[in-house]
């Protein structure tokens, strides 16, 4: 037996729900699957969207083909080319879950969480284990890149977005670099806040202009250097939801967060902001 964190997803709605009525719930724990699954899997929706679809129609545009599924015993789907499935039930029973390192590369509260029993082990001949690395590359491309088209969704609804990036010093998850097109006075801020509100665990934006590479760090704080002034181009919100990750925020659980205005505004001359090089 296991006991598993259960952020605030389909999942745990689903738990919740089964716990009100004394049921226990059926799954499967997978490992090994095709990348296109574990970043399905990885994604959130609002509506109660099946992962297994999103997955099953990016395994289609990159593969060309179907992504194979399984039904067990349990009635669970599960992909059928994954290296290791395990047919478990999610119970009624609580045990301290923790401490481990999450994705900040610090530990993570201890907390009472739900525990999972293990029925059965399905796996390939000579299956390979996935071990995926706590705060590594590939915890934070899963974790943190599905988080990037909610934020451009968020800020494109009140300037024209053109990217986002959250930042490996932010570990995929606490900071953003967001790109746009500004049409008016005031843009940037807005797209500050819009971002904030797309990605409540957010802790800093960057917004810059069209003209700088998200991804280059120090392209953006060339931007902040050349194009920002402190006391007229930063938000600085208090009292916001924080996050468990980062172990700076209040006993609340509050924190607060800020954003910094890297744009030109589109009403002056612009030819002494940019660079020649």
């Amino acid at each position: 037996k296991t006991s598993v964190r259960l952020v605030p997803r389909h999942l745990r709605t689903m738990m919740d729900k089964a716990a009100e009525a004394g049921e226990e719930i059926p799954i499967a724990v997978v490992n090994g699957a095709d990348p296109v699954f574990l970043l399905a899997g990885a994604m959130s929706f609002d509506e109660p969207l099946d992962e297994i679809l999103v997955a099953s129609a990016l395994h289609e545009r990159l593969y060309g083909s179907q992504l194979r599924v399984i039904e067990l015993s349990n009635g669970v789907l599960a992909p059928a080319d994954s290296e290791y499935v395990m047919e478990a039930r999610i119970t009624l029973m609580k045990e301290e879950e923790g401490p481990y390192v999450d994705i900040t590369g610090t530990v993570d509260d201890v907390r009472m969480e739900p525990v999972i029993i293990y029925d059965a082990v399905h796996h390939r001949n000579s299956p390979i284990f996935h071990a995926l690395i706590p705060a590594g590359v590939e915890h934070m491309t899963l974790m943190g890149m599905p988080r990037a088209p909610t934020i451009k969704s968020a800020v494109s609804e009140v300037v024209d977005c053109t990217d986002v990036y959250l930042t490996e010093g932010g570990s995929g998850w606490l900071s953003s670099v967001v790109q746009i097109s500004t049409k008016k006075k005031g843009d940037g801020m807005r797209a500050i806040q819009a971002a904030l509100d797309g990605h409540k665990s957010m802790k800093q934006v960057i917004v810059v202009d069209e003209d700088i590479d998200v991804t280059d760090s120090t392209r953006v704080e060339w931007a902040l250097m050349t194009r920002w002034q402190p006391d007229k181009d930063t938000l600085i919100l208090s009292n916001q939801k924080g996050s468990s990750l980062d172990p700076s925020r209040s006993s609340d659980g509050t924190t607060s967060k800020i954003g910094m205005d890297a744009t030109i505004d589109p009403n002056i001359d612009k030819s002494p902001f940019e660079s020649v090089l």
